[in-house]
């Protein structure tokens, strides 16, 4: 391979891919961009393909040719795409390499391959040939999916970084955990949790480390820190032959501008919009897509469709909505201009997650979208055809503040804030919620969970585990970030791993057997999660007890037999012989209170027996006198 007679043209295209391709709704980029293993006039090889349109040269470069761009020039396509491409015969999977670019202005660039399905280890850059070998084992999950995907299925998702869940040297920020050793590792413990999926930040590769994955360079490369492609689809076969779903974090919100990357690709814009007051993310130094061009559309909506079909994916968690569809997110008076309507929105962004939503839910019915989006900006979850983004879910963000805020009050002052907490059922319905407390919400100096909780040891333990329970019995799907279920006691720190030592002590390890018992409360609770979208799942029994800071609701699944009755006690005061009235049963039975030993309350006031009085027989109205422990929830079947 030292000439370029060895470069042969064998092109995948026709026509109507390159349509759709223009087009924006190329779903199968991934099939034809890249490099791909195949045979050409009976030789084996690998066929390159790329979009360059403003390139005057592209070569291919590697260890196989010594980095020399003499040697394997690819050919520009002759209609105008673009698209250059060639054939290099006797090229091995594993070999490395990059696109030599010379711009119309003799600039010379290497990128890596945007389509890559493997990279290099950072801080090298460069592509690796591959082609994928795995045989998977999850037809009974695949099979099934559906219904444990649906939106009347529990949602309860553990949010996890791989590479600090759990390291070999928790002081060596460069040892990881291999895939096939985290999986060891992980099934068990998700089993054992009661977590019905898990979420995993960004695996597309990227090069720098403390971007946690949000700074994507690598949009179908797996990254390999933890191994090759087909040992990340291991742990996710794993874990669906466990029954535990995989949603995966995916970035289309932003690009770095590492030389090796997107920005000015071929030594234009060609990624990410021309115009720096729609191109460049003025918080995160780092550029944005252009959304009106449809290659660029192609290229991110193949990339979504990929993770789901060669990784199987359970579905997608959308980062950063709101930036991608405001003008002015992060922008003064004078650094953005309006829409031709005179908005904020972001027209061709809106249209490009509208195509993104239907493009997925039409290949992939068994599947949800889960949108970020940290505004009110309405419709989200709304289907398309009723004018809305398509969504499955969305991120309820103001849940979360509001909590938060309610939570870190001390107790004689939450009487007169309680409406900030009993809020989220005003507008719950407006969009299909899950209820998310993430791992933005324990670093860069927000404090652990355990510590936004006020009062004595004692008290924030409590605080904190009403809060947790107070989540799993709201309408909604769940979201727990890594350390959240044990009370980590320092913020999340991405270069070392959790504090697992603090299992040893008991206030941490019953905080876990706590949540532990709330994920299998909630998912083997058909009151929990059937309805958890609908308003008929929901209704307060209790909500003007503001000086005694005890509130009640039902939950209600399809059958009456399954009605949860949910008692909180946000105050620091125990109540005995506590008289409610509670229609739909004539028997109730506790079956979870907080302030029990196993949990590290103090075990006082455990309703075991207590007296139930019959007022209306025929309209199943009764009468109960229980105790409640201070700072607790109780539930009653």
């Amino acid at each position: 391979m030292n000439n370029q007679s060895t470069v042969w043209v064998h092109s995948l295209f026709d026509t109507e891919t390159i349509q759709l391709f223009q087009a924006g709704t190329l779903s199968s980029g991934y099939d034809y961009f890249g490099a791909h293993f195949c045979k050409c006039n009976g030789i084996e090889g690998f066929y390159f393909s790329v979009w360059a349109p403003n390139a005057k040269l592209v070569s291919v470069v590697g260890n196989f040719n010594h980095w020399d761009a003499q040697q394997h020039p690819l050919f520009v396509r002759l209609d105008h795409s673009g698209i250059w491409e060639g054939f290099i015969p006797h090229l091995t999977k594993g070999n490395i390499y990059k696109f030599h670019i010379t711009s119309i202005k003799n600039e010379v660039f290497l990128k890596a391959d945007p389509f890559a399905f493997f990279s290099e280890l950072r801080p090298a850059t460069a592509s690796v040939a591959w082609d994928f070998e795995y045989k998977w084992k999850d037809k009974k999950w695949m099979s099934k999916r559906k219904k444990k995907n649906a939106l009347n299925a529990p949602w309860n998702v553990y949010e996890l970084h791989l590479a600090s869940w759990m390291r070999p040297n928790k002081f060596d920020h460069n040892s990881f955990n291999s895939y096939q050793q985290i999986t060891e590792r992980l099934v068990p413990y998700i089993i054992e949790m009661g977590f019905t999926h898990v979420e995993l930040m960004p695996v597309m590769e990227y090069p720098y480390d403390a971007s946690w994955g949000y700074q994507c360079t690598g949009y179908f490369s797996a990254t390999s820190r933890f191994g090759v492609p087909e040992d990340l689809m291991k742990m996710i076969d794993e874990l669906h032959q466990h029954d535990i779903g995989v949603i995966l974090d995916w970035v289309p919100s932003h690009f770095p501008k590492d030389d090796h990357g997107l920005y000015k690709f071929d030594g234009a814009h060609t990624y990410e919009y021309a115009d720096m007051q729609k191109g460049f993310h003025p918080d995160w130094n780092s550029y944005v897509f252009n959304y009106k061009r449809g290659e660029v559309r192609s290229f991110l909506i193949s990339s979504a469709h990929f993770w789901l079909k060669y990784y199987h994916a359970d579905g997608i968690r959308v980062d950063a909505v709101n930036s991608i569809i405001r003008l002015d997110f992060s922008r003064n008076h004078k650094e953005w201009t309006p829409n031709e309507q005179g908005t904020n929105a972001n027209m061709e962004a809106i249209s490009f997650l509208k195509e993104l939503n239907k493009t997925i839910y039409s290949d992939f019915p068994d599947v949800q979208t889960i949108a970020e989006e940290a505004s009110d900006w309405p419709d989200i979850t709304k289907p398309i055809v009723e004018g809305g983004f398509g969504f499955g879910m969305k991120w309820m963000m103001g849940w979360m503040h509001d909590t938060f805020s309610y939570f870190k009050t001390h107790h004689p002052r939450r009487k007169h804030i309680q409406n900030t907490f009993t809020f989220s059922m005003m507008y719950f319905y407006d969009e299909k919620f899950m209820l998310p407390l993430s791992h933005d919400e324990v670093v860069h100096g927000k404090s652990p969970m355990i510590y936004k909780m006020p009062g004595t040891e004692w008290e924030k333990f409590a605080n904190l585990r009403l809060l947790y329970a107070c989540m799993y019995t709201h309408p909604g799907a769940k979201l727990l970030f890594m350390g959240n279920e044990f009370a980590q006691t320092s913020e999340w720190n991405d270069q070392s791993e959790l504090d697992w030592h603090l299992l040893q002590y008991e206030s941490h390890s019953k905080m876990k057997d706590c949540v532990k018992a709330l994920s299998h409360l909630y998912k083997n609770e058909p009151a929990l999660y059937e309805n958890q979208f609908d308003p008929k799942g929901f209704e307060w029994t209790e909500v003007d007890k503001r000086n005694e800071g005890v509130l009640a609701f039902k939950r209600k699944g399809r059958k009456r037999k399954d009605d949860l009755l949910i008692i909180l006690n946000i105050s620091n005061d125990n109540y005995t012989n506590w008289i409610m009235h509670v229609q739909g049963k004539l028997q109730w039975k506790e079956i979870f209170n907080t302030n029990e030993i196993s949990y590290w309350g103090n075990g006082e006031h455990i309703n075991v027996n207590f007296p139930i009085k019959i007022l209306n027989k025929k309209a199943s109205l009764c009468e109960i006198k229980i105790d409640i422990p201070a700072l607790s929830v109780l539930i009653f079947r």
